[in-house]
Protein backbone atom coordinates (compact mmCIF):
# COMPACT_ATOMS: atom_id res chain seq x y z
CA UNK A 1 0.00 0.00 0.00
CA UNK A 2 1.21 3.58 -1.38
CA UNK A 3 1.70 6.38 1.23
CA UNK A 4 -0.80 7.76 -0.10
CA UNK A 5 -3.61 6.05 0.51
CA UNK A 6 -3.23 4.92 3.51
CA UNK A 7 -5.07 7.00 6.39
CA UNK A 8 -3.30 10.31 6.80
CA UNK A 9 -2.52 11.39 10.58
CA UNK A 10 -3.88 15.16 9.62
CA UNK A 11 -7.56 16.10 10.46
CA UNK A 12 -8.23 19.88 9.64
CA UNK A 13 -11.16 21.54 8.85
CA UNK A 14 -10.99 24.85 6.71
CA UNK A 15 -11.38 26.67 8.89
CA UNK A 16 -7.86 26.11 10.96
CA UNK A 17 -6.26 26.87 7.92
CA UNK A 18 -8.01 30.64 7.63
CA UNK A 19 -4.91 32.93 6.20
CA UNK A 20 -2.88 34.71 8.40
CA UNK A 21 -2.17 38.18 7.27
CA UNK A 22 0.36 38.78 5.38
CA UNK A 23 1.54 42.11 7.13
CA UNK A 24 1.22 40.12 10.36
CA UNK A 25 4.12 37.66 9.38
CA UNK A 26 6.27 40.65 7.25
CA UNK A 27 5.78 42.93 10.36
CA UNK A 28 6.92 40.24 12.81
CA UNK A 29 9.87 39.29 11.06
CA UNK A 30 11.01 42.81 9.94
CA UNK A 31 10.62 43.55 13.96
CA UNK A 32 12.57 40.48 14.91
CA UNK A 33 15.47 40.58 12.69
CA UNK A 34 16.22 44.26 12.70
CA UNK A 35 15.86 44.92 16.76
CA UNK A 36 19.47 44.69 18.53
CA UNK A 37 20.92 44.83 14.90
CA UNK A 38 22.45 48.25 14.62
CA UNK A 39 22.97 51.29 17.04
CA UNK A 40 24.78 49.09 19.40
CA UNK A 41 28.72 47.90 20.24
CA UNK A 42 30.11 45.10 18.31
CA UNK A 43 30.08 42.12 21.01
CA UNK A 44 33.31 39.43 21.99
CA UNK A 45 34.12 37.24 20.16
CA UNK A 46 32.45 36.26 17.25
CA UNK A 47 30.05 39.22 16.19
CA UNK A 48 33.17 41.64 17.05
CA UNK A 49 35.63 39.16 14.80
CA UNK A 50 33.43 38.97 11.82
CA UNK A 51 33.27 42.20 11.43
CA UNK A 52 37.30 42.79 12.08
CA UNK A 53 37.38 40.48 8.72
CA UNK A 54 35.33 42.49 6.90
CA UNK A 55 37.28 45.95 7.81
CA UNK A 56 40.62 44.15 7.20
CA UNK A 57 39.19 43.12 3.99
CA UNK A 58 38.33 46.80 2.92
CA UNK A 59 41.53 48.67 4.58
CA UNK A 60 44.17 46.26 3.98
CA UNK A 61 42.67 43.90 0.83
CA UNK A 62 42.80 40.52 2.10
CA UNK A 63 39.50 39.40 0.38
CA UNK A 64 40.77 36.05 -1.01
CA UNK A 65 41.59 35.14 2.76
CA UNK A 66 40.15 36.47 6.26
CA UNK A 67 42.44 38.28 8.42
CA UNK A 68 41.88 40.36 11.62
CA UNK A 69 44.78 42.85 10.99
CA UNK A 70 47.77 41.14 10.81
CA UNK A 71 46.61 37.85 12.19
CA UNK A 72 45.30 35.18 9.63
CA UNK A 73 41.66 33.90 10.81
CA UNK A 74 41.91 30.57 9.25
CA UNK A 75 38.77 29.12 10.85
CA UNK A 76 35.41 28.59 8.75
CA UNK A 77 35.50 30.57 5.45
CA UNK A 78 35.75 33.74 2.88
CA UNK A 79 31.65 33.94 2.52
CA UNK A 80 30.67 36.13 5.37
CA UNK A 81 33.70 38.27 4.87
CA UNK A 82 33.09 38.96 1.03
CA UNK A 83 29.79 40.11 1.09
CA UNK A 84 30.11 41.94 4.59
CA UNK A 85 33.14 43.80 3.26
CA UNK A 86 31.54 44.83 -0.30
CA UNK A 87 28.53 45.98 2.22
CA UNK A 88 31.38 47.91 4.11
CA UNK A 89 32.78 49.26 1.03
CA UNK A 90 29.26 50.05 -0.52
CA UNK A 91 27.12 51.61 2.49
CA UNK A 92 30.25 52.14 4.91
CA UNK A 93 30.73 55.81 3.66
CA UNK A 94 26.78 56.68 4.45
CA UNK A 95 25.47 54.87 7.23
CA UNK A 96 29.34 53.64 9.09
CA UNK A 97 31.63 51.02 9.39
CA UNK A 98 30.07 48.87 11.70
CA UNK A 99 26.59 49.24 10.51
CA UNK A 100 27.04 48.59 6.67
CA UNK A 101 28.82 44.97 7.89
CA UNK A 102 25.62 44.01 9.76
CA UNK A 103 23.68 44.39 6.79
CA UNK A 104 24.24 40.92 5.58
CA UNK A 105 22.25 40.12 8.45
CA UNK A 106 19.27 41.05 6.46
CA UNK A 107 20.09 39.23 3.25
CA UNK A 108 20.86 35.47 5.14
CA UNK A 109 17.63 36.27 7.31
CA UNK A 110 15.76 37.00 4.07
CA UNK A 111 17.41 34.23 2.49
CA UNK A 112 16.37 32.06 5.48
CA UNK A 113 13.18 32.80 5.90
CA UNK A 114 11.93 32.74 1.93
CA UNK A 115 13.05 28.98 1.86
CA UNK A 116 11.62 28.00 4.68
CA UNK A 117 8.67 29.31 4.13
CA UNK A 118 8.70 28.46 0.58
CA UNK A 119 10.08 24.97 0.97
CA UNK A 120 7.53 23.86 3.36
CA UNK A 121 4.76 25.32 0.95
CA UNK A 122 5.99 23.27 -1.77
CA UNK A 123 5.54 20.11 0.20
CA UNK A 124 2.83 20.60 2.18
CA UNK A 125 1.00 21.15 -1.11
CA UNK A 126 2.38 17.37 -2.38
CA UNK A 127 -0.61 14.45 -2.09
CA UNK A 128 1.39 12.52 0.89
CA UNK A 129 0.82 15.53 3.21
CA UNK A 130 -3.05 16.59 2.56
CA UNK A 131 -4.74 15.71 5.90
CA UNK A 132 -7.32 13.18 5.41
CA UNK A 133 -10.69 14.05 3.64
CA UNK A 134 -14.08 14.53 5.46
CA UNK A 135 -16.86 12.83 4.87
CA UNK A 136 -19.04 15.89 4.24
CA UNK A 137 -16.46 18.06 2.83
CA UNK A 138 -15.11 20.85 4.53
CA UNK A 139 -11.58 19.77 4.20
CA UNK A 140 -8.73 23.07 3.50
CA UNK A 141 -7.98 23.84 0.09
CA UNK A 142 -4.29 22.10 -1.15
CA UNK A 143 -3.56 25.62 -1.34
CA UNK A 144 -4.27 27.10 1.78
CA UNK A 145 -3.18 23.96 4.13
CA UNK A 146 0.14 24.49 2.54
CA UNK A 147 0.47 28.19 3.00
CA UNK A 148 -0.68 27.47 6.98
CA UNK A 149 1.80 24.75 7.11
CA UNK A 150 4.75 27.55 5.69
CA UNK A 151 3.49 30.05 8.10
CA UNK A 152 3.91 27.61 10.77
CA UNK A 153 7.14 26.38 9.90
CA UNK A 154 8.18 30.26 10.16
CA UNK A 155 6.37 30.93 13.10
CA UNK A 156 8.05 28.27 14.47
CA UNK A 157 11.59 28.96 14.11
CA UNK A 158 11.36 32.77 14.75
CA UNK A 159 10.80 31.17 17.87
CA UNK A 160 13.24 29.18 18.37
CA UNK A 161 14.68 30.66 21.62
CA UNK A 162 18.67 29.32 20.83
CA UNK A 163 18.95 31.45 17.63
CA UNK A 164 17.45 34.85 18.81
CA UNK A 165 21.09 36.44 19.68
CA UNK A 166 23.05 34.84 17.04
CA UNK A 167 21.35 35.68 14.32
CA UNK A 168 21.52 39.56 14.91
CA UNK A 169 25.80 38.61 14.83
CA UNK A 170 28.16 39.86 12.38
CA UNK A 171 29.39 35.90 12.36
CA UNK A 172 29.14 32.79 10.33
CA UNK A 173 25.69 31.59 11.51
CA UNK A 174 23.12 33.71 10.09
CA UNK A 175 25.14 33.24 6.95
CA UNK A 176 24.86 28.82 7.39
CA UNK A 177 21.62 28.94 8.56
CA UNK A 178 20.37 30.63 5.59
CA UNK A 179 22.79 28.06 3.26
CA UNK A 180 20.85 25.08 5.22
CA UNK A 181 17.77 26.51 4.75
CA UNK A 182 18.59 27.15 0.75
CA UNK A 183 19.64 23.43 0.98
CA UNK A 184 16.36 22.78 1.83
CA UNK A 185 14.29 24.51 -0.43
CA UNK A 186 16.37 23.40 -3.61
CA UNK A 187 15.58 19.66 -2.63
CA UNK A 188 11.72 20.64 -2.50
CA UNK A 189 11.76 22.55 -5.29
CA UNK A 190 13.94 19.56 -7.76
CA UNK A 191 10.97 17.83 -7.32
CA UNK A 192 8.88 19.77 -9.58
CA UNK A 193 11.44 21.55 -11.70
CA UNK A 194 14.66 19.90 -11.35
CA UNK A 195 17.07 21.63 -13.06
CA UNK A 196 15.89 24.96 -11.19
CA UNK A 197 16.50 22.92 -7.90
CA UNK A 198 19.60 21.58 -9.01
CA UNK A 199 21.14 25.03 -9.68
CA UNK A 200 20.01 26.05 -6.51
CA UNK A 201 21.56 23.33 -4.60
CA UNK A 202 24.82 23.53 -5.79
CA UNK A 203 25.01 26.96 -5.08
CA UNK A 204 23.86 26.38 -1.57
CA UNK A 205 26.37 23.55 -0.67
CA UNK A 206 28.80 25.76 -2.12
CA UNK A 207 28.05 28.55 -0.10
CA UNK A 208 27.93 26.02 3.15
CA UNK A 209 31.36 25.03 2.46
CA UNK A 210 33.09 28.48 2.14
CA UNK A 211 30.96 29.59 5.44
CA UNK A 212 32.24 27.09 7.55
CA UNK A 213 34.49 24.73 5.39
CA UNK A 214 34.13 20.65 5.84
CA UNK A 215 32.21 21.46 9.37
CA UNK A 216 29.45 23.64 7.54
CA UNK A 217 30.17 21.37 3.79
CA UNK A 218 29.74 17.71 5.15
CA UNK A 219 26.59 18.02 6.88
CA UNK A 220 24.76 19.26 4.32
CA UNK A 221 26.30 18.00 1.36
CA UNK A 222 26.02 13.93 3.18
CA UNK A 223 21.90 15.33 3.64
CA UNK A 224 21.67 16.22 0.13
CA UNK A 225 22.84 12.91 -0.84
CA UNK A 226 20.89 11.08 1.60
CA UNK A 227 17.82 12.45 0.32
CA UNK A 228 17.97 10.67 -3.19
CA UNK A 229 17.48 7.48 -1.01
CA UNK A 230 15.95 4.73 -3.55
CA UNK A 231 13.01 4.78 -1.39
CA UNK A 232 12.14 8.38 -1.46
CA UNK A 233 10.59 10.91 -4.26
CA UNK A 234 13.66 12.47 -5.39
CA UNK A 235 15.35 9.02 -6.40
CA UNK A 236 13.80 9.67 -9.74
CA UNK A 237 15.54 12.75 -10.25
CA UNK A 238 19.34 11.36 -9.30
CA UNK A 239 20.46 12.26 -13.24
CA UNK A 240 20.83 15.69 -12.06
CA UNK A 241 23.16 15.08 -9.12
CA UNK A 242 26.13 14.74 -11.65
CA UNK A 243 25.61 18.47 -12.57
CA UNK A 244 25.35 19.47 -8.55
CA UNK A 245 27.98 17.95 -8.04
CA UNK A 246 30.34 18.93 -10.70
CA UNK A 247 28.78 22.95 -10.40
CA UNK A 248 29.38 22.78 -6.07
CA UNK A 249 33.08 21.72 -7.14
CA UNK A 250 33.85 24.52 -9.12
CA UNK A 251 32.61 26.94 -7.24
CA UNK A 252 34.57 25.61 -4.33
CA UNK A 253 37.66 25.29 -6.04
CA UNK A 254 37.40 29.23 -7.93
CA UNK A 255 38.15 30.10 -4.53
CA UNK A 256 40.31 27.27 -3.12
CA UNK A 257 43.08 27.24 -6.28
CA UNK A 258 43.71 30.41 -5.95
CA UNK A 259 43.69 30.75 -1.69
CA UNK A 260 46.83 28.14 -1.94
CA UNK A 261 48.50 30.00 -4.00
CA UNK A 262 47.85 33.11 -1.69
CA UNK A 263 49.64 31.64 1.25
CA UNK A 264 50.55 28.24 2.14
CA UNK A 265 50.91 29.33 6.16
CA UNK A 266 47.05 30.51 5.88
CA UNK A 267 45.68 27.03 4.22
CA UNK A 268 47.48 24.37 6.34
CA UNK A 269 46.02 26.58 9.33
CA UNK A 270 42.51 26.40 7.79
CA UNK A 271 43.07 22.18 7.11
CA UNK A 272 44.45 21.83 11.05
CA UNK A 273 41.09 24.11 12.42
CA UNK A 274 38.75 21.63 10.16
CA UNK A 275 40.66 18.58 11.03
CA UNK A 276 40.76 19.25 14.83
CA UNK A 277 36.96 20.32 14.69
CA UNK A 278 36.28 16.71 14.42
CA UNK A 279 36.89 13.98 17.11
CA UNK A 280 35.05 10.47 17.84
CA UNK A 281 31.96 10.70 20.43
CA UNK A 282 33.14 11.82 23.96
CA UNK A 283 30.71 10.74 26.78
CA UNK A 284 30.90 14.69 28.68
CA UNK A 285 30.52 16.09 25.35
CA UNK A 286 27.49 14.44 24.50
CA UNK A 287 25.66 14.37 27.57
CA UNK A 288 26.61 18.11 27.75
CA UNK A 289 24.91 18.32 24.64
CA UNK A 290 21.84 16.59 25.57
CA UNK A 291 21.77 19.41 28.52
CA UNK A 292 21.93 22.71 26.50
CA UNK A 293 20.17 21.08 23.23
CA UNK A 294 16.78 21.30 24.44
CA UNK A 295 16.84 24.44 25.79
CA UNK A 296 18.39 25.80 22.68
CA UNK A 297 15.79 24.26 19.95
CA UNK A 298 12.54 25.18 22.12
CA UNK A 299 9.95 25.12 21.53
CA UNK A 300 10.19 23.06 18.27
CA UNK A 301 11.88 19.79 19.17
CA UNK A 302 8.88 18.25 21.39
CA UNK A 303 6.79 18.89 18.35
CA UNK A 304 9.33 17.46 15.68
CA UNK A 305 9.43 14.19 17.73
CA UNK A 306 6.06 14.09 17.44
CA UNK A 307 5.54 14.86 13.90
CA UNK A 308 8.44 11.61 12.92
CA UNK A 309 6.03 9.43 15.45
CA UNK A 310 2.69 10.68 13.97
CA UNK A 311 3.71 10.02 9.97
CA UNK A 312 6.17 7.36 10.49
CA UNK A 313 4.52 5.38 8.22
CA UNK A 314 5.00 8.17 5.52
CA UNK A 315 9.07 8.57 6.56
CA UNK A 316 10.02 8.40 3.02
CA UNK A 317 7.82 10.90 1.64
CA UNK A 318 9.05 13.82 1.00
CA UNK A 319 7.67 16.45 3.86
CA UNK A 320 9.08 14.18 6.50
CA UNK A 321 12.42 12.78 4.25
CA UNK A 322 13.77 16.02 3.49
CA UNK A 323 13.74 17.71 6.87
CA UNK A 324 14.71 14.59 8.18
CA UNK A 325 17.56 13.70 5.98
CA UNK A 326 18.98 17.65 7.59
CA UNK A 327 18.27 16.68 11.02
CA UNK A 328 20.02 13.35 10.50
CA UNK A 329 22.91 14.87 9.19
CA UNK A 330 22.95 17.75 11.79
CA UNK A 331 22.49 15.34 15.04
CA UNK A 332 25.86 13.37 13.31
CA UNK A 333 28.36 16.43 13.35
CA UNK A 334 27.28 17.05 17.19
CA UNK A 335 28.43 13.51 17.42
CA UNK A 336 31.42 13.53 15.89
CA UNK A 337 32.82 17.10 16.63
CA UNK A 338 35.11 18.19 19.38
CA UNK A 339 33.11 20.26 22.04
CA UNK A 340 29.89 20.96 20.36
CA UNK A 341 28.48 24.46 20.86
CA UNK A 342 25.43 26.92 19.67
CA UNK A 343 27.83 27.24 16.11
CA UNK A 344 26.62 23.39 15.56
CA UNK A 345 23.01 23.36 17.58
CA UNK A 346 21.80 25.70 14.74
CA UNK A 347 22.31 23.26 11.96
CA UNK A 348 18.86 21.62 13.83
CA UNK A 349 17.03 24.89 13.87
CA UNK A 350 15.46 24.67 10.73
CA UNK A 351 14.50 20.68 9.96
CA UNK A 352 13.03 20.91 13.38
CA UNK A 353 10.65 24.36 12.83
CA UNK A 354 9.62 22.14 9.31
CA UNK A 355 8.89 19.08 10.96
CA UNK A 356 7.14 20.93 13.83
CA UNK A 357 4.69 22.33 11.71
CA UNK A 358 3.93 19.32 9.97
CA UNK A 359 3.14 17.79 14.03
CA UNK A 360 -0.03 20.29 13.83
CA UNK A 361 -2.37 19.21 11.95
CA UNK A 362 -2.13 15.99 13.64
CA UNK A 363 -2.47 17.78 17.20
CA UNK A 364 -5.62 17.50 18.91
CA UNK A 365 -7.42 20.77 19.44
CA UNK A 366 -6.98 20.95 23.38
CA UNK A 367 -3.00 19.99 23.10
CA UNK A 368 -2.90 22.95 20.87
CA UNK A 369 -4.64 25.05 23.64
CA UNK A 370 -2.61 23.77 26.15
CA UNK A 371 0.97 25.02 23.95
CA UNK A 372 -0.84 28.42 22.96
CA UNK A 373 -1.10 28.76 26.82
CA UNK A 374 2.24 27.81 27.07
CA UNK A 375 3.23 30.57 25.30
CA UNK A 376 1.44 32.90 26.78
CA UNK A 377 2.40 32.59 30.40
CA UNK A 378 6.12 31.94 29.88
CA UNK A 379 6.80 35.36 27.23
CA UNK A 380 4.16 37.17 29.91
CA UNK A 381 6.78 36.33 32.62
CA UNK A 382 10.17 36.95 31.08
CA UNK A 383 8.69 40.41 29.72
CA UNK A 384 7.83 40.92 33.37
CA UNK A 385 10.62 39.39 34.19
CA UNK A 386 12.98 42.04 31.96
CA UNK A 387 10.97 44.80 33.44
CA UNK A 388 11.43 43.76 36.77
CA UNK A 389 15.22 44.16 36.17
CA UNK A 390 15.30 47.24 34.66
CA UNK A 391 13.22 48.78 37.51
CA UNK A 392 16.11 47.25 39.75
CA UNK A 393 19.09 48.37 37.71
CA UNK A 394 17.38 52.00 37.64
CA UNK A 395 15.87 52.56 41.17
CA UNK A 396 17.49 49.75 43.16
CA UNK A 397 14.18 47.85 43.99
CA UNK A 398 14.45 44.96 45.00
CA UNK A 399 17.75 45.42 46.69
CA UNK A 400 19.10 41.93 45.96
CA UNK A 401 18.36 41.76 41.98
CA UNK A 402 19.92 45.37 42.10
CA UNK A 403 23.05 44.18 43.38
CA UNK A 404 23.39 41.29 41.71
CA UNK A 405 22.79 43.27 38.30
CA UNK A 406 25.59 45.62 39.90
CA UNK A 407 28.19 43.06 40.33
CA UNK A 408 27.99 42.64 36.41
CA UNK A 409 28.37 46.08 35.49
CA UNK A 410 30.81 47.54 37.94
CA UNK A 411 31.32 51.03 37.32
CA UNK A 412 28.02 51.63 35.34
CA UNK A 413 26.05 54.83 35.73
CA UNK A 414 22.30 53.98 34.67
CA UNK A 415 20.40 56.59 33.16
CA UNK A 416 16.99 56.36 32.20
CA UNK A 417 16.55 56.64 28.06
CA UNK A 418 12.55 58.15 28.05
CA UNK A 419 12.53 57.20 24.17
CA UNK A 420 12.98 53.51 24.73
CA UNK A 421 11.31 53.57 27.78
CA UNK A 422 8.02 54.55 25.75
CA UNK A 423 8.66 52.64 22.94
CA UNK A 424 8.59 49.23 25.59
CA UNK A 425 5.65 50.46 27.09
CA UNK A 426 4.00 49.97 23.34
CA UNK A 427 5.85 47.07 22.58
CA UNK A 428 4.49 45.87 26.04
CA UNK A 429 1.30 47.50 25.33
CA UNK A 430 1.03 45.94 22.15
CA UNK A 431 1.99 42.07 23.72
CA UNK A 432 -1.05 42.61 26.22
CA UNK A 433 -3.40 43.38 23.19
CA UNK A 434 -2.36 40.49 21.46
CA UNK A 435 -2.98 38.30 24.73
CA UNK A 436 -6.66 39.74 25.19
CA UNK A 437 -7.50 39.14 21.70
CA UNK A 438 -6.86 35.73 22.39
CA UNK A 439 -9.03 35.05 25.39
CA UNK A 440 -11.93 37.50 23.43
CA UNK A 441 -11.78 35.75 20.03
CA UNK A 442 -10.72 32.42 20.43
CA UNK A 443 -9.48 31.91 17.19
CA UNK A 444 -9.48 28.37 15.55
CA UNK A 445 -6.71 28.95 12.90
CA UNK A 446 -3.98 26.38 13.81
CA UNK A 447 -1.25 29.22 13.40
CA UNK A 448 -2.59 31.00 16.62
CA UNK A 449 -0.29 29.37 18.79
CA UNK A 450 2.77 29.87 16.47
CA UNK A 451 1.99 33.13 16.34
CA UNK A 452 1.54 33.78 19.90
CA UNK A 453 5.00 31.97 20.53
CA UNK A 454 6.97 34.00 17.88
CA UNK A 455 5.25 37.54 19.23
CA UNK A 456 5.64 36.88 22.68
CA UNK A 457 9.82 35.91 22.35
CA UNK A 458 10.00 38.99 19.50
CA UNK A 459 8.56 41.10 22.14
CA UNK A 460 10.89 40.06 24.83
CA UNK A 461 14.04 40.26 22.32
CA UNK A 462 12.80 43.85 21.60
CA UNK A 463 12.45 45.07 25.41
CA UNK A 464 15.73 43.80 26.42
CA UNK A 465 17.11 45.92 23.33
CA UNK A 466 15.11 48.83 24.38
CA UNK A 467 16.00 48.73 28.09
CA UNK A 468 18.78 46.84 28.68
CA UNK A 469 20.86 48.08 25.73
CA UNK A 470 23.56 50.59 27.76
CA UNK A 471 24.42 48.00 29.89
CA UNK A 472 24.95 45.60 28.10
CA UNK A 473 26.97 47.45 25.77
CA UNK A 474 28.90 48.78 28.89
CA UNK A 475 29.62 44.91 30.23
CA UNK A 476 30.33 43.56 26.42
CA UNK A 477 31.55 46.40 24.50
CA UNK A 478 35.51 47.40 24.03
CA UNK A 479 35.24 50.88 22.79
CA UNK A 480 35.93 52.88 26.02
CA UNK A 481 39.17 50.55 26.82
CA UNK A 482 39.94 50.77 22.71
CA UNK A 483 39.63 54.30 22.45
CA UNK A 484 41.88 54.63 25.91
CA UNK A 485 44.71 52.42 24.19
CA UNK A 486 44.54 54.66 21.31
CA UNK A 487 45.44 57.68 22.86
CA UNK A 488 47.70 55.81 25.40
CA UNK A 489 49.82 54.32 21.56
CA UNK A 490 49.27 58.09 20.33
CA UNK A 491 51.52 59.47 23.57
CA UNK A 492 53.93 57.29 24.49
CA UNK A 493 55.30 55.32 21.74
CA UNK A 494 57.97 57.24 19.54
CA UNK A 495 58.83 57.48 15.82
CA UNK A 496 59.58 54.35 14.62
CA UNK A 497 58.51 52.21 17.08
CA UNK A 498 56.05 49.28 16.74
CA UNK A 499 53.93 47.71 19.12
CA UNK A 500 53.28 43.89 19.38
CA UNK A 501 50.49 41.84 20.95
CA UNK A 502 51.00 39.42 23.99
CA UNK A 503 47.93 36.75 24.90
CA UNK A 504 45.53 38.70 23.07
CA UNK A 505 42.70 37.16 22.47
CA UNK A 506 40.82 37.02 18.76
CA UNK A 507 37.98 38.69 20.18
CA UNK A 508 40.32 41.88 21.95
CA UNK A 509 42.37 41.71 18.94
CA UNK A 510 39.15 42.12 16.98
CA UNK A 511 38.06 45.01 19.04
CA UNK A 512 40.66 46.97 19.29
CA UNK A 513 40.59 47.06 14.95
CA UNK A 514 36.96 47.43 14.76
CA UNK A 515 37.24 50.50 17.21
CA UNK A 516 40.14 52.31 16.62
CA UNK A 517 42.30 50.33 13.31
CA UNK A 518 44.71 48.85 15.39
CA UNK A 519 47.24 46.03 14.91
CA UNK A 520 49.27 44.27 16.53
CA UNK A 521 51.86 42.15 14.46
CA UNK A 522 53.97 38.99 16.15
CA UNK A 523 57.05 40.75 15.85
CA UNK A 524 59.87 40.49 18.38
CA UNK A 525 61.85 43.58 17.12
CA UNK A 526 58.84 45.28 18.27
CA UNK A 527 60.17 47.04 21.91
CA UNK A 528 56.38 48.01 22.45
CA UNK A 529 54.35 45.42 23.95
CA UNK A 530 50.87 45.35 24.60
CA UNK A 531 50.01 42.30 27.30
CA UNK A 532 46.47 41.11 27.80
CA UNK A 533 46.68 39.14 31.42
CA UNK A 534 44.61 38.82 35.11
CA UNK A 535 44.46 40.88 37.66
CA UNK A 536 45.47 38.08 39.80
CA UNK A 537 48.67 37.33 37.94
CA UNK A 538 50.02 40.72 38.35
CA UNK A 539 49.27 40.28 41.84
CA UNK A 540 51.10 37.39 42.52
CA UNK A 541 54.10 38.30 40.08
CA UNK A 542 53.09 35.59 37.51
CA UNK A 543 52.44 37.64 33.97
CA UNK A 544 54.87 37.89 31.91
CA UNK A 545 57.29 41.15 32.15
CA UNK A 546 56.48 41.43 35.77
CA UNK A 547 60.43 42.78 36.11
CA UNK A 548 62.54 45.08 33.75
CA UNK A 549 59.27 46.67 31.92
CA UNK A 550 58.31 49.96 32.19
CA UNK A 551 54.41 50.38 32.22
CA UNK A 552 52.73 53.06 29.73
CA UNK A 553 49.19 52.50 30.53
CA UNK A 554 47.35 49.98 31.87
CA UNK A 555 43.53 49.50 32.18
CA UNK A 556 40.39 47.53 30.44
CA UNK A 557 36.67 47.02 31.00
CA UNK A 558 35.62 47.93 34.68
CA UNK A 559 33.02 45.83 34.34
CA UNK A 560 35.26 42.75 34.02
CA UNK A 561 36.89 42.00 37.09
CA UNK A 562 39.67 39.58 36.15
CA UNK A 563 41.33 41.10 32.55
CA UNK A 564 43.29 43.95 32.41
CA UNK A 565 45.58 45.56 29.47
CA UNK A 566 48.97 46.98 30.47
CA UNK A 567 51.40 48.88 27.70
CA UNK A 568 55.01 48.15 28.32
CA UNK A 569 58.06 48.81 27.09
CA UNK A 570 60.47 46.53 27.22
CA UNK A 571 64.21 46.32 26.60
CA UNK A 572 65.05 45.22 23.10
CA UNK A 573 65.96 41.40 22.66
CA UNK A 574 69.94 40.89 21.51
CA UNK A 575 70.26 40.05 17.72
CA UNK A 576 70.97 36.38 17.73
CA UNK A 577 67.30 36.22 19.95
CA UNK A 578 65.52 37.55 17.16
Amino acid sequence: MSPISRTTPARLTAPATVKLPRLVLIGLALAYIVSGLFMRDPWKSDDVVGLATMLTAVRDGAWLLPQVGHLAHAEEGPLITWVGAAAVRVFGPWIGDISAGRLPNLLWFGITTCCVWYGTYLLGRRAEAQPLALPFGGEPTVRDYGRMLADAALLLFLATVGILQRVHETSEIPAIIAGQAAVYYSLARMLDRPRTGAVTLALSLAACFLTRGWVGGAPTMLAALLAFYPRSALWARRRWLPLVALITALLILAWWIPATHASEYWIRNWKLWNLNNFDWPDAPDLLRTLRDLPWYLWPTWPLALLALWRWRAWCFSPHVWLPLCLLICGVLLLVFIDEPSESEFVMLSVPCAVLAAFSLPTLRRAVVNTLDWFAVMCFSLTAATVWLGWVALNFGIPPKIAHNIARQTTGYVAEISWPATLLSLLVTAGWVALVIWRLRVRPTALWRGTVMSAAGLASTWILLVLLWQPPVDYARSYRVASHELAQAIAQNVRPGECVRGLGLGNGQRASFLVFDNLNFPYDSRCTVVLQQTTRNSLKDGTAAYSDGAEVLWQGGRLADRTEVFRLLRVPPLPAGAR
